[in-house]
């Protein structure tokens, strides 16, 4: 059997007048004529015969009706032995006597299948209507079951390319059913391999050897081309080709191996809702990690459906969102209930959407929540753990997609209602006209948002499920741009207003949250301010229970971070932000992250490409600048992240979109190189030093996160103590005279855990137990039966003066045993707390430690030092051209340019400045309110009158006074910065919001550091006088 090839002759257009591709009506693959067929055949025979299930005189018919009147492809005769086909004969045999004693031909069902043992091929021969997506026997698993076994894990090194025909003839002459035969086999490639470079990779350099004795020129014409636009694209490249003088079309997709799952058995499912059935399907693997899907589709005779002019452009449109999400519950075989993929796609959507947003409190907690002292720390702890309960058990995934699945109808009209807001009507649309999606708009009466909520309030009963379709109508209502229509995408993102957020959840409003879907992960971007930076971390689960728990509280998750980073970004222009990935179990972590950037970039580049990035309906209606950063699980994605920007055509902000960028080849500025989050936190250390009257080499100190670690080795370098004790990832290390400093620096410079340490250095008392050790014994006599338990515990084991946590699990030390760190005489552990690593500490641990006289300073104080290196890293991508930056900041035969050691050495001092004037300002109003108030609530005041009185400043015309801005600037923006580019150049380049937002920050930081918390407007005005000097 051939299938038509298109031999490509012009792109024309998009509409059904003039087809994309006009291509000649010719065979694109070769089929193959099996020589020794009626060799076989002969030995078939024997076989079948010497079996004696058909009766002698049936056996020559049978075999004859297999081979000649079946109509299957002669690849299957070549790939198969005699013996298979034999019992394929006899089994279709049998099954035509099972349906002849139930007298209807069509209960006749065929499954035959055959797995090669080494894994070299399979084949799968079923019987297959067509157009029809099978629910039952086995076609209904077939598809899905090759995406499993041999697509979805295909690679370069060990790939599998798939033939798939339908039979010209039918089952046998009483039943009309057809056969669809599957051929996989494992792909040949190119012994030496070719040279890769991105869009120029010649096709049969990469091909697998059966492709290419099959494929005609023309399909390889065809293929390459595709390929090299896959090759310089993140998302699926989808070509529709007419093949000339019939109605059938050929749809090819290609896209990067591994870029989504389940997709070729989704796309059967995809082109049967439009009554289009396919002859022949063909996946093609390359060695440069490419897939090609080629698919020849047909109109179904008789057909009511649109026809195939119109609706193979809504299939090609649509492949793109089954592209995204091809594993989509909405999305099922047609029927009355089915969606249209949109709308599918949609209802998913609308589903993660409610899974999290579901007002799952109520009054009951409100109520609650008025009556209990959240100041309290029992009280607080009793609230979270309630607010953690109610979202457990009030609305499951499970719940609300049963929700979905019982009101299709109304699930039709809230699409409708999302869709008249975000479909886009740009001029290009209007010149080809309407698409036929569009025109499947117009048949649904539109609902007015107040008419739309009482069709659903009148038109379900149960509350539960109300709340369920009131969020989607929320959603809606508060989508401010997305890419959902655009024609090419690797994930869904949302860019929305949070104003739907229940204050009673959240009691500060963020400035934007982002909201992205992919096929295997969710993620959120929250920002407090219009331009703020904050990592973007990967949220990993162990197992499906943990999980479970993930997905409930990712947003709040995030929330907590990006709010905690707004407090710690409180002296530098951005705001605070944070991102989150929550991959699901078994998905490829990088790939989510590059994915989530990919579709956040997609919102904030304004699409110019037609077929490609269109442009989108923005209701937000300003351009936004994201700034991203390492966090954790991330560190070694943000070269990528840039140089995708890049790619992406964001020439302006590619070179501050991330931070922590490699040195050498992108010129980030790495915080543990240059210790820049330990120099802030030492100033702390410092600061409790000086005012104490204390020397450092007296003082015993414990910390966490060990000697491999930024934090950890930065804070080994910087200190001359006597540290007791290193709890880290490996384990627990413990000297009570001190552990050997010369060792522990041998192992900071090295980034060592303490499991590496040398014990014979220790002292009679000392030890080390690592995690992976059972039944140690101290030198107290105390046995430790796990290693793992006693680390997870040692930081509520240990005396000292000070304690530095610079890692570990946030809440490490909650309301739960925060009693563990006072003996029983009720005195502190410690007497001094510098929290270095984030969240370390709950604020109810915070309190309680302070209540007892420990000086503590909280983590959005101490160690902002590291927010400030990435904040002037920013700056400095957004100060200096691509040429500049490129000639500055990156290194030249492995060494820093002169200009780069001195930006470095300015943001060095610059930390250490603002980390001093912040704990003097700390100090001053602790000792002024008589010790009355803990520091950690003077610290969070002072964050919060800094991010109030910036954006007062922000918002003032203030910034309009010419010679006040200019002479902010001049001392805002480092000094090295200024003298090579110029202060009047600078301020050209910088993007107005940024300018007002570094302006701001400046005065707010530096008139509260100097003049405290309460100072009054005359404060003010005697500082405001000086500005311009």
């Amino acid at each position: 059997m051939s299938t038509p090839e298109p031999a490509y002759v012009a792109r024309l257009g998009l509409n059904s007048k003039t087809p994309l591709n006009l291509v000649k009506n010719m065979p694109g693959y070769t089929t193959p004529v099996f020589k020794g067929k009626e060799e076989q055949r002969a030995l078939v025979e024997e076989e079948v015969a010497s079996k004696g299930f058909i009766p002698r005189e049936l056996v020559a018919g049978e075999v004859n009706w297999f081979y000649s009147n079946l109509g299957i492809d002669d690849t299957y005769f070549q790939n198969e032995s005699h013996e298979v086909i034999s019992d394929h004969i006899l089994a279709l045999f049998g099954a035509k006597i099972m349906a002849y004693t139930k007298h209807d031909p069509s209960t006749l069902v065929i499954d035959l299948e055959r797995i090669d043992e080494r894994g070299n091929s399979a084949t799968f021969i079923h019987s297959s209507a067509p157009g029809l997506t099978s629910t039952e026997g086995p076609g209904a698993t077939c598809e899905a079951r090759i995406d499993e076994l041999f697509l979805d894990p295909s690679t370069p090194e060990k790939a599998y390319r798939l033939e798939t025909f339908r039979s010209a003839g039918s089952i046998s002459a009483t039943a009309s059913q057809q056969l669809r035969c599957y051929f996989v086999t494992k792909c040949d490639f190119p012994k030496t391999k070719a040279e890769i470079v991105p869009g120029q990779t010649e096709i049969r350099s990469v091909s697998d050897s059966n492709f290419l004795e099959r494929a005609t020129k023309n399909t390889l014409d065809i293929y390459q081309k595709v390929m090299s636009n896959v090759e310089t694209r993140h998302g699926p490249v989808i070509e529709v080709y007419e093949v000339e003088g019939t109605r059938k079309r050929r749809l090819v997709i290609g896209y990067k191996m591994g870029a989504t799952s389940r997709f070729f058995s989704a796309l059967s499912n995809l082109y049967h809702f439009y009554s289009l059935y396919s002859t022949g399907k063909y996946v093609e693997q390359f060695a440069n990690g490419i897939t090609i899907i080629s698919i020849y589709l047909n109109p179904l005779p008789n057909s009511s459906a649109p026809p195939i002019e119109n609706s193979i452009y809504q299939v090609m449109k649509e492949a793109s969102l089954l592209f995204c999400l091809p594993d989509n519950p909405f999305f099922l075989p047609k029927s009355a209930e089915s969606h249209a993929v949109q709308e599918a796609t949609y209802a998913y959507c609308g589903w993660v959407f409610a899974q999290h947003f579901c007002n799952r409190l109520g009054p009951a907690y409100l109520q609650l929540k008025n009556v209990l002292n959240e100041s309290d720390p029992t009280h607080a702890e009793v609230l979270n753990n309630i607010k953690r309960r109610f979202r457990e058990e009030t609305f499951t995934r499970e719940s609300i997609a049963q929700a979905i699945h019982a009101y299709p109808n109304l699930i039709r009209l809230l699409y409708v209602n999302f869709a008249m807001s975000h479909y886009p009507q740009s001029a290009e649309a209007s010149k080809l006209g309407p698409t036929l999606s569009y025109q499947r708009l117009q048949t649904v009466q539109p609902l007015s948002d107040e008419e739309l909520y009482d069709k659903i309030r009148r038109s379900v009963p149960n509350k539960q499920e109300l709340q369920v379709l009131e969020s989607f109508l929320i959603f809606n209502k508060h989508v401010l741009k997305t890419n959902f229509y655009q024609s090419t995408k690797v994930a869904l993102s949302f860019r929305l207003t949070p104003e739907f957020l229940p204050e009673v959840e959240y009691p500060k409003t963020p400035f934007g949250v982002f909201f992205v879907i992919g096929n295997e992960f969710r993620g959120f971007h929250i920002r407090f301010r219009d331009v703020a930076r904050g990592g973007i971390r990967l949220v990993m689960s162990r197992n499906r229970e943990n999980y479970s728990i993930n997905q409930r509280m990712l947003f709040d998750e995030n929330y907590n971070l990006a709010s905690t980073q707004s407090l710690k970004n409180k002296d530098i222009p951005e705001g605070g932000a944070k991102g989150t990935i929550l991959p699901s179990l078994g998905a490829h972590p990088r790939r989510c992250f590059e994915k989530y950037v990919d579709a956040i970039i997609d919102l904030l580049i304004p699409g110019q490409t037609p077929g490609i990035k269109e442009p989108l309906v923005d209701l937000f209606g300003k351009p936004e600048i994201l700034f991203f950063g390492p966090d954790e699980g991330t560190a070694e994605m943000m070269d990528w992240a840039a140089l995708h920007a890049r790619e992406r055509g964001a020439e302006t902000w590619w070179k501050s979109f991330t931070t922590g960028k490699t040195a050498a080849t992108l010129g980030g500025v790495p915080h543990d190189t240059y210790g820049m989050t330990s120099r802030s936190i030492r100033q702390y250390v410092l600061g409790i030093y000086s005012k104490l009257g204390l020397r450092e080499k007296d003082i015993t100190k414990v910390q966490t996160g060990g000697p491999d670690g930024d934090l950890g080795s930065n804070e080994i370098l910087l200190s001359s103590d006597k540290t007791i004790a290193i709890i880290d990832g490996s384990g627990v290390l413990h000297d009570p005279v001190g552990i050997n400093r010369a060792e522990l620096i041998k192992l900071a410079k090295a980034r060592l855990t303490v499991g590496h340490f040398d014990v014979s250095k220790l002292s009679e008392n000392g030890y080390l137990v690592k995690v992976e050790q059972h039944d140690v014994k101290l030198p107290s006599g105390e046995i430790v039966l796990d290693g793992t338990d006693f680390r997870n515990t040692a930081h509520l084991r240990f005396k000292a003066d000070l304690f530095v946590p610079c890692g570990g699990r946030p809440e490490s030390v909650n309301i739960s045993n925060m009693n563990a760190l006072i003996d029983e005489d009720g005195k502190p552990y410690f007497k001094y707390v510098v929290e270095g690593a984030n969240l370390f500490f709950t604020q109810q641990a915070r309190l309680h430690l302070e209540k007892r006289k420990v000086v503590l300073f909280k983590d959005s104080s101490t160690n902002k030092g590291g927010v400030t290196s990435s904040s002037l890293e920013v700056l400095a991508g957004l100060a200096l051209s691509t040429e500049e930056y490129t000639n500055l900041m990156i290194f030249k035969d492995g060494k820093p340019s002169t200009f780069y050691q001195n930006y470095v050495k300015d943001i060095q001092a610059i930390i250490v400045d603002n980390a001093a004037a912040e704990f003097q300002c700390l100090w001053k109003e602790h000792t002024r309110l008589g010790e009355t108030k803990p520091r950690t609530q003077i610290s969070d005041e002072l964050s919060s009158t800094l991010n109030s009185l910036q954006a007062e400043l922000e918002g003032s015309d203030l910034f309009d006074d010419e010679p006040s801005r200019r002479g902010v600037m001049r001392r805002a923006i480092p000094k090295t910065l200024v003298d090579e580019i110029g202060l009047d150049t600078l301020l050209k380049r910088l993007p107005d919001a940024y300018q007002r937002a570094l302006f701001s920050s400046y005065v707010a930081a530096h008139f509260i550091y100097k003049y405290g918390v309460n100072a009054s407007s005359v404060d003010f005005f005697h500082f405001a006088k000086d500005l311009a000097k």
